[in-house]
């Protein structure tokens, strides 16, 4: 606001007359360039504030425009959709500002969890939608100005990361037209190639790979495991974590050190309530955090504060191409959750950011972090982060016995120590071995079918439980492997 008196000294104001204060930290639009909308506004005794970007102050906000292309439509009777993506009538940035904000985000998320590392190489889901879509694209560009830097430095001691781009084909566990699934990889491929340099490999793997290298033999036995299901939630979910399988297995086959998801706040917001639901709460933490290094190539969510609106917004203000392969709709209690987050977040817009954050205050488990790197600098900087979030060494910690189907943490009073003879389960070892979520929607009800069911499971989830049985005393015996006497030692 502007200051009549000759003899203010505030910093904070600018005088009308001469000019001779400005404001430095919010500048204020030229009245030369102001637009005939916001000159109408001000003739008309309107606040021109809520018209600019809260940010730069000087653009249109897409608030703002899209309220003038509404108007202009329905004046033109041309019915004011404005055509801007649906939810750009609600943020306040302008385009620019809107990028930049949303950017770093995912920035910040990196740098501030050593997410990813100049000698990584990441690879990046990608199902087509608008999550995975920006976070592609948001990866590309951090790649790329690591290249410049890379170029313009004289002695090129920092790599370049590698980023390569896979897409799970579950063509074969849902209904799919031939035609329409070869035109949406197509698209996905172009999508990827058009990328600029540095090239990215692209992946299409089959869900069915996670058996055996005989794709017959692997959809049969897939087919078989999910008809075995009879819940239709536990299908849905059964089916999240043989993706992830697969994921894992591309990963491990050439050679990437992380797998990065586009899982977004409005996704976790939905996996808050499931789980909860589920009875899944002791391992919800380790779900929503930005690390997740249970799996052997480590998962990571650096769009973890993003929500999926303004994802959308930037796929329409960047014209960022997305695939649709199928109609991913939820039944069951995840339908129920999905429209019932939807419901919130349209009531009240912070709904889901705050569904996260109430979540995210539960304590995270050792495995949601970073394992401990090589590099002497990188280990100091992760022993600053354990201090400031007061994290345990990895090597003062037992390790989770974990369900061998979700591979969620098991509570220790769940877990019942069993022994393997001649390498067979029973149906009650393989009960005792799964999570309360998984025992009651994906295991069958018949306990004759138990055996049968678990000799359909992949071989990473047969053996993981091999290793909750003799996980936790092999890390006791590590523990106390120096106290130990070996078989040539008589004791004296």
């Amino acid at each position: 606001m502007a200051c009549n008196s000759a003899t203010c000294q505030s910093g904070g104001c600018y005088r009308e007359d001469n000019g001779d204060k400005i404001d430095d930290q919010f500048p204020q639009p030229p009245p030369a360039v102001a637009t005939e909308s916001t000159q109408q506004r001000l003739s008309n005794g309107k606040n021109s504030d809520s018209a600019f970007c809260i940010k730069c102050k000087l653009k249109e906000s897409m608030a703002a425009a899209f309220s003038s292309s509404s108007a202009s439509a329905q004046v033109t009777g041309g019915g004011g959709g404005g055509g801007r993506g649906g939810a750009s009538d609600s943020s306040p940035y302008c385009g620019d500002c809107f990028r930049s904000n949303l950017y770093g985000k995912f920035r910040l998320a990196v740098t501030s969890n050593a997410l990813i590392s100049p000698s990584d190489n990441v690879l990046v889901a990608f199902s087509g939608g608008p999550s995975s879509r920006v976070a592609i694209q948001f990866v590309h560009e951090m790649q790329m100005k690591a290249q410049k830097n890379f170029d313009a430095s004289r002695d090129r001691s920092l790599p370049v990361f590698g980023v390569g781009v896979a897409f799970i084909d579950e063509s074969s566990s849902i209904s799919i037209p031939a035609e329409k699934f070869s035109q949406a990889v197509e698209e996905m491929r172009l999508v990827v190639s058009n990328l600029a340099p540095p090239v990215k490999e692209f992946h299409v793997v089959s869900t069915e790979s996670i058996y055996s290298s005989d794709s017959n033999n692997g959809r049969n036995r897939l087919k078989e495991l999910l008809n075995a299901v009879a819940d239709v939630t536990g299908k849905e979910d059964l089916l999240v974590h043989l993706r992830m399988l697969a994921l894992q297995k591309v990963a491990l086959k050439n050679g990437y050190t992380k797998v990065l998801l586009g899982t977004c706040t409005s996704r976790i917001a939905c996996r808050v309530l499931e789980a909860t639901v589920k009875g899944q709460g002791y391992s919800l933490a380790a779900d929503i955090q930005y690390v997740d290094a249970r799996w052997e190539i480590p998962v990571i969510l650096p769009l973890r504060d993003c929500l999926a609106q303004e994802l959308n917004i930037l796929c329409s203000l960047d014209s960022l191409k997305t695939v649709e392969v199928h109609n991913d709709h939820h039944s069951g209690i995840n339908a129920l959750i999905t429209s019932f987050v939807k419901l919130l977040q349209e009531e009240n817009p912070s709904r889901e950011s705050t569904i996260v954050r109430t979540a995210g205050k539960l304590t995270p488990f050792h495995f949601n972090r970073m394992p401990e790197p090589d590099d002497c600098n990188m280990q100091l900087a992760s022993q600053r982060r354990q201090k400031k979030y007061n994290l345990k060494p990895n090597e003062s910690l037992p390790p989770e016995s974990p369900c061998r189907i979700c591979n969620s943490p098991l509570k220790k009073s769940d877990v019942k120590s069993y022994k393997l003879e001649n390498q067979i389960m029973s149906a009650e070892d393989i009960s005792n071995g799964c999570c309360t979520s998984c025992q009651f929607q994906i295991l069958p009800k018949d306990i004759s079918l138990l055996e049968h069911f678990y000799s359909l499971l992949p071989p990473q989830m047969a053996a993981r439980g091999e290793y909750s049985c003799l996980g936790e005393d092999r890390w006791l015996r590590e523990q106390i492997q120096d106290c130990l006497l070996s078989d040539t030692e008589d004791g004296t």
